[in-house]
């Protein structure tokens, strides 16, 4: 007799199909898959799409152990059915065990492959049996081992290794597997929550208020990035040009008469109605290459480039991220170097970055050439880097927050 499945299984099975076999970005596969569900459904289809993209190296492992195969010979929905009900079986605790087994084998025969029944049933039976214990007794005492421990990249896995050392590396890891805190900017208003006690405006809340972010009245953003934002500093009367503004989170805190530029037309479209809906009457959108702006765009006070980089700070809320990160240290030098011609002579430029990743931050801002402005770190002590005191940096496993690397430099 078939069973049911549970309308949140169903939906989280469409996700991670639709992450790994589409490229898809998991929250918008999942806005899509749950329209429809109650907030209960909702929140659990979240839960299980995101846990199991997250983890699905470590996963993979522990089906291969079970099954004696490669998971890359597995039909995509056989392989996808197994990572969701591992997940269940291994990481949360609450499960029924005969729910994560059967809607699971259920999902393989639904899906039309009759003929891989037998196999998930006998490799799930498996893990919950014996998988959880096997993942946590994996080691985790190399670069290597850690990556599967811990479900990431070997790129990054390594890079953090060499970056923060073998403890700190760890820490990170297990911090950005973890669901980060849900903080809001206040715009303006009363909120409920707790303000941070470190970056002012940034408040740590329950959940995000639907009605007051669609009323312009707070913004979902780490304190991480509402730092960088802090840092440029800018005050009313100067010009200042945000290079890679969209969705306008940072853009929206600046003071002055802003122009933020976007080089997507649909995401400058998106940070117009941002700004609109936040109700930031100084700011102007520009659609164009941050790197070959307009002429007239010039001698502007001060400069933010909030760079596109490898996101290695916001893997927590990003959980198919590090499926698809890449660093982009050659993109952001130009980026920054582009800024530094916009900025009148004794301007600042800060950049900053939502990654852990030296060559994507103080390597970046070495080659500039640009005079490093380190009053910025003496006014934040508390997020002083600890390697190059004149720049700032979050860390998840240290701050609490989203990953940020943040400097100010002054123009010649």
């Amino acid at each position: 007799m078939a069973s049911s499945i549970a309308p949140a299984r169903g939906a989280a099975f469409d996700v991670i199909r639709r992450v790994f076999e589409d490229e898809a970005y998991a929250d918008r596969a999942l806005r899509g898959a749950t329209a429809g569900l109650d907030d209960r459904d909702r929140a659990l289809a979240r839960q299980l799409a995101y846990g199991t993209v997250q983890r699905a190296r470590t996963l993979d492992h522990a089906i291969e152990i079970a099954g004696r195969r490669p998971v890359g010979r597995l039909d995509a929905a056989v392989r996808a059915a197994l990572r969701l009900g591992a997940y269940q079986l291994v990481f949360l605790d609450g499960v029924p065990r005969y729910a994560a087994v059967n809607e699971s084998v259920e999902l393989v025969r639904r899906a039309g492959l009759e003929r891989a029944v037998p196999f998930a049933n006998a490799v799930l039976r498996r893990l919950a049996d014996e998988g959880r214990a096997g993942v946590e007794g994996l080691p985790d005492s190399t670069w290597e081992e850690a990556a599967v421990a811990h479900s990431y990249p070997d790129w990054v896995a390594e890079t953090w290794w060499h970056d923060l050392g073998a403890a700190g590396a760890l820490a990170l890891m297990r911090a950005q597997n973890m669901a980060p805190a849900t903080v809001v900017r206040l715009v303006r208003g009363e909120i409920d929550g707790v303000p941070d006690p470190d970056v002012p405006g940034a408040w740590h809340v329950e959940h995000v208020d639907e009605t007051a972010f669609a009323e312009g009245r707070v913004w979902p953003q780490s304190a991480g990035s509402q730092l960088a934002g802090l840092a440029v500093g800018s005050v009313e009367g100067e010009r200042v040009l945000d290079l890679c503004a969209a969705p306008g989170g940072k853009t929206t805190m600046l003071a002055g008469e802003v122009v933020a530029v976007e080089a997507n037309a649909a995401r400058a479209r998106e940070l117009e109605e941002n700004v609109a809906r936040i109700g930031a009457a100084n700011v102007r959108v520009v659609c164009a290459d941050g790197r070959a702006l307009p002429e007239e765009l010039t001698g502007f006070d001060r400069a933010l480039v909030d760079a596109p980089c490898s996101g290695l700070g916001v893997l927590a809320a990003r959980p198919d991220l590090r499926w698809r990160s890449q660093p982009l240290p050659e993109l952001q030098l130009e980026l920054l170097q582009a800024a530094a011609t916009r900025v009148r002579p004794g301007g600042f430029i800060v950049y900053s970055v939502c990654t852990v990743n030296r060559d994507e931050a103080e390597a970046v801002v070495d080659a500039s050439g640009l005079e490093v402005d380190d009053t910025l770190a003496a006014a934040w002590p508390r997020f002083r880097h600890t390697t190059r005191p004149e720049f700032l940096q979050t860390l998840p496993h240290v701050h609490g927050t989203s990953g940020f690397f943040i400097a100010r430099a002054r123009v010649p």
